[in-house]
């Protein structure tokens, strides 16, 4: 079971919608997908509510109310995180994934905090001995803008405790795409390709490194 976790301190940044994005695209892949939404607000879990029930099925968890149990025959589990989570929880979450997406909003408030919190996370998998990938997307960025250039040019910055750059994966648009298919409980992949050819192209690096080894935890010796 591959398991991904949206996760970013900061509320507002757009987990939900990756999360809900990301498990979408793998159940039209004929994948078994569990949705789980640590998050009390439940955003996740009002999206599947509306889901056409002719849509590829994705399970739900309301894990921040319910004790998880993910199905063994489970090919992904996405994991929908809350906002300010630190501490025993942040390293529940981190101890339950292979890979982790950090989404980070184009302002200077979200470029400092995304910075903090990455410090936090890189110490934190030093304690936890865990070897879970980390990753970054630029998110909700209008194109072509002071800050979405200021934004581009921090991700490709951010480096590991080793020294190797943190993979800087895509730069994803703010688009009234991604808000008709939160309505519909739908994603941008359920949408014509002329309609969506945009957004769909800016996920291919995030599928290409969630598809491949370079997104799972290096095996230990």
């Amino acid at each position: 079971m591959r398991s991904i976790l949206l996760l970013n301190a900061k509320g507002g940044c757009g987990k939900t919608t990756m999360a809900t994005t990301i498990a979408a695209y793998y159940a039209l892949k004929g994948k078994k997908v569990v949705l789980a939404d640590f998050d009390p607000q439940g955003s996740s879990m009002d999206w599947l509510a509306v889901r056409p029930v002719d849509r590829p099925r994705i399970q739900g968890l309301a894990a921040w109310q319910n004790q998880v149990r993910v199905p063994k025959t489970t090919d992904y589990l996405i994991i929908d995180s809350p906002a300010a989570v630190s501490g025993r929880p942040l390293a529940n979450l981190v101890q339950r994934a292979d890979s982790i997406l950090i989404p980070v909003l184009p302002s200077p408030i979200d470029i400092r905090a995304a910075e903090h919190f990455i410090g936090q996370l890189n110490a934190l998998r030093s304690v936890l001995n865990t070897q879970v990938k980390l990753a970054t997307v630029a998110n909700r960025v209008r194109e072509n803008t002071l800050a979405a250039g200021e934004l581009d040019g921090y991700l490709e910055m951010i480096k590991l405790p080793s020294g190797k750059k943190t993979p800087y994966l895509a730069m994803l648009r703010a688009s009234q795409n991604y808000i008709r298919a939160a309505e519909m409980g739908l994603s941008i992949f359920e949408f014509s390709p002329a309609r969506t050819q945009h957004d769909r192209e800016s996920w291919t690096r995030v599928f290409r490194w969630l598809d491949s080894k370079r997104s799972l935890p290096t095996p230990k010796n």
